[in-house]
């Protein structure tokens, strides 16, 4: 199971301040030392916390894996593919959400998501859409030419009831089993912390889980290291 972990968080504390600590790009460097399969972070079209700037020295000093989450917007896929990352997960955006909501609908944005795709794969990056569990999403996902898809799971993380995080584990599960049937790679997260996490890095299909708010809050009391470490121990 590979693990990506999110730093955005990293640059939202630093962006309170508005100086130059903490530094996500340091920030980086230990969680690629501890051991984690790749960095993931999101440019969104706000800039409210990762910079261009972040990125472009992510690429240039990171050894392992980098993946970088957009919208669509027209303007950041210009400078993504001046960067060249790894991989990039398309996600839906809005500036009055405190962070990802849901699910990209690639049902109802198919061609843009489909030409997004296509000029990003033209220059070699990796290219995965976070969507829902849903079937019909899932069977959209090999008409847009993604590598990839990333099973949203927050309504898993935020269940309040043991049966309803079961019936959400169930949708994961389907999901992860009918994407990987269309030959889709499947990755997973939002919401995953200690307590939640096994059951989804059980679900055989799925290689790849990324990580964020719950490394970041933990390594406030025990470090970065040991808190990405402890999440690479349960996996």
């Amino acid at each position: 199971m590979r693990l990506g972990v999110n730093i955005d968080h990293i640059a939202t504390i630093r962006e309170a301040r508005g100086i130059d600590l903490p530094d996500p790009v340091q920030a980086a460097a230990i969680v690629e030392l501890t051991g984690a399969y790749g960095i993931t972070v999101h440019l969104r079209k706000d800039r409210r916390h990762i910079k261009e700037r972040d990125v472009e020295l992510l690429k240039r000093t990171l050894k392992t894996h980098l993946n970088v989450e957009i919208s669509l917007d027209s303007e950041i896929l210009e400078f993504i593919k001046s960067i060249q990352p790894d991989a990039c997960c398309l996600v839906p955006e809005r500036v009055e959400e405190i962070t990802t909501e849901g699910g990209l609908n690639i049902i109802k944005f198919i061609q843009p998501t489909k030409n997004t795709v296509q000029e990003l794969k033209a220059m070699g990056i990796k290219t995965t859409a976070f969507i829902e569990p849903d079937e019909e999403l899932i069977k959209t996902a090999p008409k847009c030419e993604v590598d990839a898809i990333e099973i949203n799971t927050s309504k898993y993380a935020d269940a309040k009831t043991i049966k309803d995080r079961q019936n959400e584990l169930v949708r994961i599960k389907n999901a992860a089993q009918i994407a990987h049937s269309f030959g889709l790679e499947v990755h997973a997260g939002h919401g995953l912390n200690w307590y939640n996490v096994q059951p989804i890095a059980k679900i055989q299909e799925i290689v790849e889980l990324n990580i964020g708010h719950s490394i970041i809050a933990r390594a406030i009391f025990v470090g970065l290291e040991r808190a990405v470490k402890e999440i690479l121990d349960l996996l």
